[in-house]
């Protein structure tokens, strides 16, 4: 296992991180059909997580998360506090919110005081109540001059956020999605100084578990970890997958191009060449590269989640590119055709979701 700085703060995290999405067991939507350990079960993983060099484990606030942060928690004073970097998080955005969360994490983790802590999800609607007065952010601050946590984060899935995030004083970490496939935004961040004093977490990196598919961990991992990043999580639920992540990750590491990525896809269908860099701005409010995304999604075997993502608003969609000049395909370095794939992307939706497919 290699180790890297941890931004300013002065940790020492863990290449790779363990995501605790598998290890909780119960009845939540981010729960996995295919995961519910018990609690000997979750243990004994991240024990051997533990042992064998990983540092770093993230998690989230109950009920979110199931019972992992409880879990986390039982680990932590089992195996010695001072041994493990705890990353916790909630989706709270007002500061009265984000403060009871944190004291509940507290208590959820045995008293024991998460090392980071994350307003969870910031996305463009809540994003004036978090950086805000007020706002959880500032609830951060006061949790870290109680003593409550160690450091302030901020985890989103927009690149523009977390560039606000970076410039702000009160953030410490940073926590965003990428992967081979979906690079844009760790490209954007690695031409940005604003990002070289923050310590990143990076998330999503096997992409909800489709890439396995096409790539091996030692490719997943290694393509993400030549990016200024701290430490690539993995969510990881079983004694395999745990091997396979860290036996995988060689040095010098791989580099896959984007060019050479697209080739591996195609072996299976045709994917589009969008890296979610997120320049597509739209003058109409939409989202173009989540809707690309999705539709890579359908073809990467996440088809019945994509379509239901799809079909919350790409009638309205495809109906604004039909007449929109499309200032977008100037803005995006890949010369995708955005509003032809948005086409596509509604007749995928009334092919399937309309004839008894879903």
């Amino acid at each position: 296992m290699r180790y890297r700085t941890l931004g300013r703060t002065g940790l020492r995290v863990s290449e790779l991180g363990f995501g605790t999405i598998p290890i909780l067991k119960g009845d939540v939507p981010v729960l996995p059909d295919y995961f519910n350990l018990d609690d000997g079960d979750a243990l004994a993983l991240l024990g051997e997580a533990l042992d064998r060099g990983v540092n770093l484990f993230d998690t989230a606030v109950v009920p979110e998360y199931g019972d992992a942060e409880i879990k986390l928690g039982r680990f932590a004073r089992q195996a010695g506090r001072e041994r493990l970097v705890l990353s916790d998080k909630a989706r709270c955005f007002t500061g009265g919110d984000m403060y009871d969360a944190v004291c509940q994490s507290v208590q959820n983790l045995g008293g024991l005081h998460p090392d980071l802590y994350f307003v969870h999800q910031v996305d463009p609607e809540n994003a004036g109540t978090v950086f805000g007065p007020g706002g959880a952010l500032d609830a951060l601050v006061q949790c870290q001059q109680e003593g409550l946590i160690g450091f302030v984060g901020v985890a989103t899935h927009y690149y523009e956020l977390l560039l606000q995030a970076a410039r702000d004083p009160r953030v410490d970490v940073l926590q965003g999605s990428g992967n081979l496939l979906e690079r844009g935004m760790l490209e954007r961040m690695d031409w940005e100084a604003d990002f070289s004093t923050k310590g990143f977490l990076l998330n999503k990196v096997y992409a909800a578990g489709v890439l396995p598919r096409f790539f091996s961990p030692n490719e997943l991992l290694g393509g993400v970890l030549e990016y200024p990043i701290s430490s690539a999580l993995v969510g990881i639920g079983t004694a395999p997958q745990l091997a396979a992540a860290l036996d995988g990750v060689e040095h010098p590491l791989p580099k896959r191009s984007f060019a050479q990525v697209l080739d591996r896809l195609r072996t299976s269908f045709s994917p589009v060449p969008c890296d979610r860099c997120q320049r597509c701005l739209c003058p109409h409010g939409l989202e173009p590269h989540i809707i690309l995304r999705q539709l890579n999604y359908f073809f990467l075997g996440k088809d019945y989640w994509a379509l239901r993502k799809l079909d919350l608003d790409i009638r309205r969609a495809a109906a604004f590119c039909r007449r929109c000049p499309a200032p977008c395909l100037a803005l995006c370095p890949r010369n995708v055709s955005i509003p032809a794939y948005i086409q596509a992307a509604e007749s995928l939706v009334q092919r399937y979701m309309y004839r008894g497919w879903v």
